[in-house]
């Protein structure tokens, strides 16, 4: 039996933050999307793109609500939606 590791709230939020986003801990897909978005939007986030576009090669292990968050909120920035 394969055991997958699914992309949940918690994995996108710390991509985020890794990337120098502050998130506060515990929010929700669509508020860590919002809130990077902005960030991207205000100063540049240097491998956002580069980050988000790796994600989306990975749907089929991504919770819906990570996916739609970014369809919503990060892939308009960067002109992909």
């Amino acid at each position: 039996m394969m055991i997958v590791d699914l992309i949940d709230g918690e994995d996108f939020r710390q991509r985020l933050v890794g990337l120098g986003i502050h998130i506060p801990e515990e929010a929700c897909p669509e508020t860590c999307a919002r809130l990077a978005a902005g960030c991207h939007r205000a100063r540049g986030v240097e491998g956002l793109e580069a980050s988000i576009r790796e994600l989306m090669q990975q749907t089929d292990v991504m919770l819906p609500s990570v996916r739609e968050a970014i369809e919503r909120h990060l892939l308009p920035v960067f002109g992909t939606a």
